[in-house]
């Protein structure tokens, strides 16, 4: 399957499915779904990739193609804050060298399409297309490559919603992938790449749209895999390796709402109308193409309704309660735009709270410190006893059957180290086997059933077939975690690595030296600005 006579074409092309994990891939190999990658898989070294804490797409994938964890790169979640105000992040908020930058510097270029959070792309010698968090109709490297792209494939879309099928259909999630395939191919014959990243967002937002829906998840697969097949068959790549940022499940455990036990526990301090931090519930009837710019909504005369009978208790909360009793919270949810649910849900108001969880993609906690915060409550010194107190009590929380809510509740000194440490949630909260549902709601009780019946898992895949990678290791047994996938990939190149980076080269390659690298210059942070971002994030139930 994969030729190796070639000295000129693609040395290596990595193929990501977000949220790929053997118990999705394995039904799709036994019914011949994808027998593409069941070939890489079976011929080739396979094993499981270990994500990091937060395993979520926004912060992975940085982590993935820097090697770095997020206190070196900076990015924690789809959220950046400044003080009490967020923004959706964007690749300014990566503060650390892409893998395809280092590679060019060496003298390799690439082709890089649909990876996340590389909008808007930074200067390499290759070309890009950017991925989730980008609009859009993005700025690509170069620029007007994506006119070209439309030209020659006949269209592109970051997003299904922006073609004219109708919203979540099996058609969009196709044509959104046949897109993604013939765009790169486009691009790699054009630009002749050492190295080419081709990325699949559809493998995990099937699940958040579509929730156990055996016959989208099939398509969206079968369409993955048709446009691997392709695409190996016409650029001969050298080497095949497939990755994922994080594996996806079921959630057979309840909801825990952080924010209302912190509550409960005179912590949280919430308000009604619109005026404090949106409680992210998840929209419903969104359109990618429209809205203002990202946090900064005009309220409509309904929105202005809305927080008026919130003022007065009659929150969006106590309706759907109402509601679900009689049978009628979901169709009705589905026809009140995420804005005017907002308007009238009861919020966590950061500034009169002294701990509280910004956003449950975080996976974290943060305390109102004073000197760091714009209206710190805690002073400086009680910083740690605040923390431990936390971190003991929550320790110890259980289900209503008896069970542990979490895993680990740690100081975030645990799972982060860098530069960029201070950005993080002062404590960490890992959920138990991510069977637990961990959000950031008020206004409910502190457990119930989980809005999403699957969600993320931490541990997905890793594969690898060609001349360049020892197959008779076992990757089974190395233990890998995403952040080995750039030092690997540097060592198959035979270029330095970065000494920065925590990950290791996989087993299956011979690793190459490290090397100090001059301090990466990104680009100055810039707003993402688009509230249609902000709302596709928020209707796939990460914000």
């Amino acid at each position: 399957m994969v030729d190796s006579s070639g000295e000129d074409g693609m040395r290596l092309l990595v193929v990501g499915l977000d949220a790929g994990c053997r118990p999705v891939l394995e039904p799709l190999f036994e019914s011949g779904t994808i027998p593409t990658l069941r070939e890489v898989f079976e011929t080739g070294a396979s094993g499981p990739l270990e994500s990091q804490i937060p395993p979520w797409t926004a912060s992975a994938w940085p982590s993935l193609f820097t090697g770095k964890n997020p206190g070196k790169h900076g990015v924690y979640d789809f959220l950046s804050f400044d003080g009490y105000d967020w923004d959706v992040v964007n690749a300014t908020h990566v503060r650390a060298r892409p893998v395809w930058e280092l590679l060019s510097e060496h003298g390799h270029p690439s082709v890089v399409v649909n990876v996340p959070v590389t909008h808007p792309p930074g200067e390499f010698d290759g070309a890009l297309i950017p991925g989730m968090t980008a609009p859009e109709d993005p700025d690509c490297h170069p620029p007007g490559i994506l006119e070209d792209v439309k030209l020659a494939c006949g269209g592109y879309r970051v997003y299904p919603q922006s073609g004219p099928e109708p919203d979540r259909s099996i058609e969009g999630y196709e044509r959104t992938i046949e897109y993604r395939g013939k765009a790169f191919r486009y691009l790699s014959r054009r630009i002749e790449p050492d190295f080419g990243f081709l990325q699949f967002q559809q493998t995990d937002s099937v699940f958040h749209e579509r929730p156990g829906d055996r016959e989208a998840i099939e398509a969206v697969y079968g369409a993955v895999d048709r446009q691997v097949d392709a695409t190996i068959e016409e650029l001969e790549p050298e080497n095949v390796l497939i990755v994922s940022d994080h594996g996806i499940g079921t959630v057979s455990g309840p909801e825990f709402r952080v924010n209302e036990y912190l509550r409960e526990r005179g912590d949280v301090v919430a308000r009604n109308g619109g005026e404090g931090m949106p409680n992210w519930t998840k929209s419903w009837e969104n359109d990618l193409l429209e809205g203002e710019n990202a946090g900064e909504h005009g309220a409509s005369p309904l929105e202005h309704a809305m927080n008026a009978a919130a003022r007065v208790g009659l929150t969006t909360q106590r309706v759907a309660a109402a509601l679900d009793r009689v049978g009628l919270k979901e169709p009705i949810g589905r026809r009140v735009p995420n804005d005017m649910i907002r308007a009238a849900s009861e919020q966590v108001d950061f500034p009169q709270s002294r701990v509280y969880m910004r956003s449950k993609s975080e996976l974290g906690l943060r305390i109102n410190l004073e000197d760091r915060e714009p209206d710190g409550l805690v002073p400086q010194a009680e910083y740690e006893a605040v923390r431990e107190a936390v971190i003991e009590e929550l320790s110890d929380v259980r289900t209503p059957d008896g069970e542990p809510v979490f895993d680990a509740v740690e100081p975030r000194e645990t799972y982060f180290e860098g530069p960029y440490l201070e950005d993080a949630p002062d404590v960490v909260t890992v959920p138990a086997d991510f069977d637990i549902a961990v959000t950031a709601d008020v206004g409910q009780g502190r457990f119930g059933e989980p809005m999403e019946p699957w969600n993320h898992k931490r541990t997905g895949v890793v594969a690898a077939s060609g001349p360049a990678f020892d197959e008779s290791e076992s990757l089974a047994e190395a233990n890998p975690t995403i952040f080995d996938v750039a030092p690997t990939i540097c060592s198959l190149f035979d270029v330095p690595i970065d000494a920065a980076m925590d990950g290791t080269p996989l087993p299956i390659v011979e690793g190459t030296v490290e090397a100090e690298y001059p301090a990466y210059e990104p680009k100055p942070i810039a707003a993402t600005d688009d509230s249609a971002v902000e709302d596709r994030l928020s209707d796939l139930g990460y914000l």
